[in-house]
């Protein structure tokens, strides 16, 4: 018996939601807000809707929750054929432990996606644009009512490569944050 046989167990009573979330880059700098529910740091996300894909589900978070209209950036391979239709691949997935009160405990499959604003740059209060330093030295960010805190490590660490990402393929912004 190994390791892979319980990943298939669909008779689990544990609770797996699809969720999408999207590390908006400008500038060099991620976009991120101060999540009351989880007590961190986070870039924008949710859970994916019904009768959507998950670049949809990233997409429509990010102008939900920062108002910012994006593309998603393709980090991954693509076939590039006429049929069946693809979806851009996330960058990774992560499988996050959730702590709800009124849920209960259950995991988030978490589709991480790289991101860039199209539109309006401005974020709505309680957002930030924080600078690759700012990840790197795992600063502690100010927020409203609370003492500052840094951003958690896989959040500071996806930033990271995100910047990197966009200013190694010519899609970063020429200006700094």
């Amino acid at each position: 018996m190994n390791g892979d046989e319980n990943t298939m167990n669909t008779e689990s009573p544990l609770v797996r939601h699809f969720t999408a979330t999207g590390f908006v880059v400008h500038s060099g700098c991620i976009a991120l807000h101060w999540h009351p529910k989880v007590k961190a740091w986070l870039s924008p996300g949710g859970h994916i809707e019904p009768n959507e894909d998950p670049v949809q589900a990233v997409k429509r978070e990010v102008l939900e929750e920062a108002g910012l209209e994006v593309e998603v950036l393709n980090t991954g391979a693509e076939l590039r054929l006429p049929y069946p239709e693809e979806v851009i691949s996330p960058y990774t997935i992560m499988v996050e432990d959730i702590h709800d009160p009124v849920q209960g405990f259950h995991k988030h499959i978490d589709m991480i996606y790289f991101c860039r604003p199209t539109g309006e740059i401005g974020l709505p209060e309680g957002w930030l644009w924080v600078s690759r330093r700012a990840l790197e030295t795992a600063s502690d960010l100010v927020r409203n009512g609370g003492p500052p805190e840094a951003p958690p490590e896989d959040v500071r660490a996806l930033g990271i490569r995100a910047i990197d990402f966009t200013e190694s393929t010519g899609v970063a912004d020429a200006s700094l944050c």
